[in-house]
């Protein structure tokens, strides 16, 4: 894999820990922020960081994108975390994707009258598949139906940078990610805080990721691109929730709280939305797609190998 430039919309969790690897091998590597001190951060880091929010297009997107070989987007759809709707934009609707509604014209002529992108990711969610009973999923062989308003809008998203891929010849690749985890990111940091809560919906296994896993997938399908290949990226154990947070109390040495069925919990919205779909995510057409094998085949492993690393660093700025 010869080194070459990326270009990230979104330097966030996932994003950020791809082009750190990346530049560990040679990579000049860009990418979006909306906090100033975040920007600054990456620069310090060499990394070009540029401003960019849902209504705050890049200045200078021909100067942004110049040279790019691999592009990256993990910006997510609106009322998803994705900053506040432009002007007239209704935050209900499955709107555009927030870097296609501005920067799709400045992608493809960045593909047409620079190197060639040779690679284009985008980083969705196995909630695209919605509920289905706890029975496997994979995107081979199930179809998206989305059961809320946050899966209809990741597949929306989905569906349009594929489309832009298949009008102008953009090698878009699209990863679904089921819940990451990380350094600063998991069960163990919730316990020690004192914020775990072991929730429980009987039949209720979730599939999640290590971070780490993740970016081990981002770097095998850069190596071998596959235009209009989705992924799914999950460890091979899907588990109930409430299972992880009592390995994590017990690898700390500490009681854990409580079980609390859904129903009585008390959940936000957004924290319902986590238990209202049940399905298992099958990783192993991934697997044999990429050649790729995640590191922490699931949260047990993932978690001690979290607390083995601790003050390690974390890879690139937070």
């Amino acid at each position: 894999m010869s080194p070459g430039r990326l270009f990230c919309f979104g330097l966030g969790y996932t994003a950020g820990r791809l082009a750190a690897a990346l530049r560990a091998r040679g990579w000049e590597v860009a990418g979006t922020v909306r906090d100033p001190a975040r920007a600054a951060a990456w620069r310090a880091e060499g990394v070009a960081a540029w401003a960019f929010d849902r209504g705050r297009p890049l200045a200078r997107p021909a100067e942004a994108l110049a040279g790019a070989t691999h592009v990256l987007s993990s910006v997510p759809p609106a009322g998803d975390g994705a900053g506040p709707p432009a002007p007239g934009e209704d935050p209900e609707e499955p709107a555009a994707d927030p870097v296609l509604a501005v920067h799709a014209a400045d992608l493809v002529r960045a593909h047409v009258t620079g190197p060639g992108l040779r690679w284009v990711g985008y980083l969705s969610s196995t909630g695209v598949y919605g509920d289905h009973g706890g029975a496997w999923v994979a995107a081979e062989r199930t179809a998206p139906r989305p059961s809320g308003p946050r899966g209809v809008r990741r597949l929306a998203a989905e569906e349009a940078w594929r489309a832009l891929g298949a009008r102008h010849g953009l090698p878009v690749h699209v990863f679904r990610l089921a819940g990451i985890y990380g350094p600063g990111r998991s069960a163990l940091d919730a316990a020690r805080a004192g914020a775990a809560r072991r929730v429980r919906r009987e039949g209720l296994e979730t599939s999640r990721v290590h971070v780490d896993d993740a970016v081990d997938a981002l770097l095998a399908s850069i190596a071998r691109p596959c235009p209009g290949a989705v992924y799914d990226l999950a460890d091979d154990l899907p588990a109930p929730p409430d299972e992880v947070v009592a390995e994590a109390c017990a690898l700390l040495g500490v009681a854990a709280p409580p079980v609390v069925d859904w129903e009585q919990a008390g959940l936000s919205p957004l924290a319902r939305s986590f238990y209202a779909d049940r399905r298992r995510v099958d990783n192993a057409p991934t697997k044999a797609a990429l050649g790729w094998t995640p590191r922490h085949p699931d949260f047990r492993a993932g978690l001690r190998a979290l607390l083995a690393s601790e003050g390690a660093g974390a890879g690139g700025p937070p």
